[in-house]
């Protein structure tokens, strides 16, 4: 792993006078170690030897306890009202404790009716803490660890950000798949700059992201999470939220936060698209496409925490998987911080993949695999000294666990500065440029998939009254991993507030999926068919006076989510409208008036009929705070759309799987039906054209180790200014083992005035035109290479490129 200096930033963070604030004399004394205060607290010296000298002084008991986390047994160490309490986390943690997870929430604090708890959600309905509040619990906690455990070692506080900081009031930025759908990774790293200085003001310094699983079935529930099908556009859209999140060198900045790489690995490809289902993948395909993310973050930024994936891979959970993450991450890509397991993944060795009785076991195994740290709960390493008594683990494997712990908090900067501003934190979070933030994120995730006879944009002069149609254009989903923002703008806030003084505005729901949209609750109740005809009715009398309507369809956080238990189930055996949504479009249709649809959703949609009768189409996917804001701004020809698909979308589950990245011999076809996608990767129009030319290869000829530039002409032949993803693609035309048809290398999002043509270059280097061979081994076959470029993986322009 890269290092970029070693010398550890003492920045001096303002103290506040919140209850659990220190003040500015005590902050002091910790700065200024004394003279004779062991050489762990000198922050001049070396990392590696601070860790060192505080190894060698710690009991054992002290090491495990930084081995273990605390989520669910939060009673633990505070009062019944949620307040952190010195004397109840002394009583149950003499030793410490290593990591505290999701300061945010109120875990332990009983709730009523607090509906359905799982393993990755808060519990439906709960209340949890604002950002001074988190803070000034972050302080109380951090301060016994500092002040009152015997050897003053403080905790990593951990929280979720997959699209935002997790935590009521934070900024809510469009679900990771939209990220992805703006192709635009300097755009990803603001978002997560974002997050981090969120985060960061209430004192966590780990976030539990970014995702960078390859997604290849989108029956699976997380799909939403990650950043799409193919190992290029993940990779750098990860490396960019790592950017953001953490920066690209160490110590920690005072505004930034450590990653969490998840989930490491074949997790976005499970056995019937079910959840935590086995990855029955090879290891060709393994390093072909779901290595590409993990491999290029560890090698090419300081990446300090990986997570290990709940499924099993050829027979072996990652959890306990030592080639995975001891040959392939540690001594291949020279991975030197800590794995973390995912939650509860130790206990479901025993639970769920049926492989030990015993939980000691399981955690034996896990840390000879590599795991380091145990989420979210001490469940099997607080066996870890008996397991060691029995000569199952051994002491050199804790002190390498603990090694890896300490060091990032060294890293961190924690030993000098353990403490945040309570007082300052709200003023940090949700930012008026966090906002603006969010609204350019929504407007650049939008792909517009269909707009015929350029119903879109729509002009305000000529609309005297909008018709606004659909639940979840008045309530609007988040997707998961989200919290209550300080404000939401629906698509009918957004409608609203266009139509001020230029038309009128009604609303009818049309139709309700669900009665509840709790990604949290484990029930999901769909709504009654006669509820449902009657909002139709509604719906279709009201669109009826209007000039032009806007109808938003999809999904909600209920019907695509994490499948966390069985009892919270969250992938479907069908990528169909569910419910009456294609009826209820049907009719609207048929009134013969400019329809726009909004898709907000989380998984790619087999939107057959809408494709087929709707004038103009978008899809939104979940877009964040900003929803409606960004909904009108596009659709009022403000912004012009520019976002791709991150993924292929397919016609219905009999196609899948149907990413486009498939090898020769697969689609050769279906009776009675296509194996065609409805909507290719890398699809999305404009309310401009443009034209995307040839490849032009400036270096037509190159050796094995050599770099070719390739060029790329392209230009805006419309009227408007518009955005175009000039995307590169590469097949190896003849190799010693199966190459896909093709693969995206390169890709750019330019902005071109109307008439204006640019270049665009692109560089592939070896490892862009690199096979794993038949002995596994990275090698740049000599041969012809097809080099494709356009605006979409389907319409390319191609060259020849030769390696000698």
């Amino acid at each position: 792993m890269k290092r970029a200096g070693r010398r550890l930033a003492i920045a001096t963070l303002a103290l506040g006078t919140a209850t659990a604030a220190i003040h500015a004399p005590q902050l002091a004394a910790q700065t200024r170690a004394p003279a004779d205060a062991p050489l762990y607290k000198d922050a001049r010296q070396p990392i590696p030897a601070r860790v060192e000298d505080l190894l060698k002084r710690m009991t054992l008991e002290e090491k495990v306890a930084q081995m273990v986390t605390i989520w669910e047994g939060k009673a633990k160490i505070q009062t019944a009202t949620g307040v952190f309490s010195p004397e109840i986390a002394a009583k149950s943690f003499p030793n410490g404790i290593g990591q505290i997870a999701r300061p945010y929430d109120r875990r332990g604090v009983k709730v009523a009716a607090q509906g359905g708890v799982g393993a990755a959600g808060a519990a439906a309905g709960a209340s949890n803490r604002s950002p001074a509040e988190t803070a000034a619990y972050v302080n109380a906690a951090q301060r016994w660890a500092v002040e009152q455990t015997r050897l003053g070692i403080p905790m990593i506080f951990h929280e979720e950000a997959l699209h935002g900081y997790v935590a009521p009031g934070a900024t809510s930025f469009p679900q990771s798949i939209g990220l992805a759908s703006s192709f635009d990774p300097a755009l990803v790293e603001r978002i997560f700059g974002v997050a981090a200085r969120e985060m960061r003001a209430v004192g966590a310094q780990l976030a539990l992201a970014p995702v960078v699983d390859v997604a290849r079935d989108p029956r699976w529930g997380r799909i939403e999470e990650t950043y799409g099908e193919d190992p290029h556009l993940v990779s750098e859209m990860g490396l960019a939220a790592i950017r953001g999140f953490q920066g690209t060198t160490l110590p920690l900045a005072p505004n930034k936060v450590f990653v969490t790489l998840k989930h490491m690995t074949g997790h976005g490809q499970p056995e019937g698209g079910t959840n935590i289902a086995p990855a029955n993948i090879s290891e060709r395909t393994l390093r072909e496409n779901f290595f590409p993310p993990f491999e290029r973050a560890v090698k090419e930024l300081p990446v300090m925490s990986v997570m290990a994936s709940y499924n099993e891979i050829d027979g072996i959970p990652s959890h306990g998987n030592k080639w995975l993450l001891g040959d392939v991450l540690r001594k291949e890509w020279g991975f030197q911080g800590l794995v973390v397991s995912d939650y509860f993944a130790i206990r479901e060795m025993v639970t769920r993949h049926k492989m030990y009785s015993d939980i000691g076991d399981a955690a034996a195994r896990a840390l000879d695999a590599g795991v380091d740290i145990e989420t979210p709960d001490g469940e099997g390493f607080t066996k870890l000294p008996e397991l060691l008594k029995a000569g199952k683990v051994t002491q050199e494997q804790i002190d390498t666990a603990v090694r890896r712990i300490l060091t990032m908090k060294f890293q961190a900067g924690l030993f000098e500065n353990p403490y945040v501003d309570a007082n300052a934190a709200a003023a940090k979070v949700n930012t008026p440029d966090a906002v603006a933030l969010a609204r350019e994120a929504a407007q650049r995730a939008m792909v517009l998939l269909k707009n015929d006879q350029g119903v879109l944009p729509l002009d305000a002069t000529k609309i005297k009254r909008m018709a606004v149609i659909g639940t979840h254009a008045n309530d609007t989903p988040l997707g998961g991993y989200s919290e209550v923002p300080a404000k939401v703008v629906s698509v009918l806030d957004g409608m609203r507030a266009e139509g001020q003084g230029k038309f009128a505005v009604d609303y009818a729901e049309g139709v309700r999926l669900t009665k509840s949209r709790s990604w949290s609750a484990d029930a999901v109740d769909l709504v009654e068919p006669e509820v449902n005809a009657k909002l139709a009715d509604e719906a279709v009398a009201t669109a009826r006076n209007a000039d032009v309507i806007v109808m938003v369809l999809g999904d909600n956080e209920q019907l695509s989510r994490e499948a966390w238990a069985d009892a919270h189930l969250g992938d479907r055996t069908s990528l169909d409208l569910i419910g009456p949504q294609n009826e209820l479009a049907r009719r609207i249709f048929a009134l013969g008036k400019p329809v726009v649809v909004l898709l907000l959703n989380g998984r790619p949609l087999s939107v057959n009929y809408l494709s087929e009768a709707a004038p103009a189409l978008i899809e939104g996917w979940y877009m964040g705070e900003q929803t409606g804001a960004a909904a009108a701004d596009v659709i009022f020809g403000r912004v012009n759309p520019g976002g791709k698909l991150p993924v292929s979308i397919a016609r219905n589950v009999g196609q899948l799987p149907n990413f486009y990245n498939y090898k020769p011999s697969a689609r050769r076809g279906y009776l009675f039906d296509t194996t065609k996608p409805l909507y290719p990767f890398g699809y999305g129009l404009s309310y401009t054209s443009f034209t995307v030319g040839a490849p032009r290869i400036v270096t037509p000829r190159i050796g094995a180790g050599d770099t070719a530039r390739v060029e790329v002409e392209v230009q805006n032949t419309g009227r408007r200014t518009g955005d175009e993803v000039v995307q590169l693609y590469v097949r190896d035309d003849e190799a010693s083992v199966t190459r896909p048809v093709q693969e995206l290398k390169g890709f750019q999002r330019v902005t071109l005035k109307a008439g204006e043509r640019r270049t665009v270059r692109f560089e592939l280097k070896p490892a862009d035109l690199a096979i794993w061979n038949q002995q596994m081994q990275r090698e740049v076959e000599p041969g012809t290479f097809t080099i494709s470029a356009g605006p979409n993986s389907v319409d390319l322009k191609s060259a020849k490129l030769t390696v000698r």
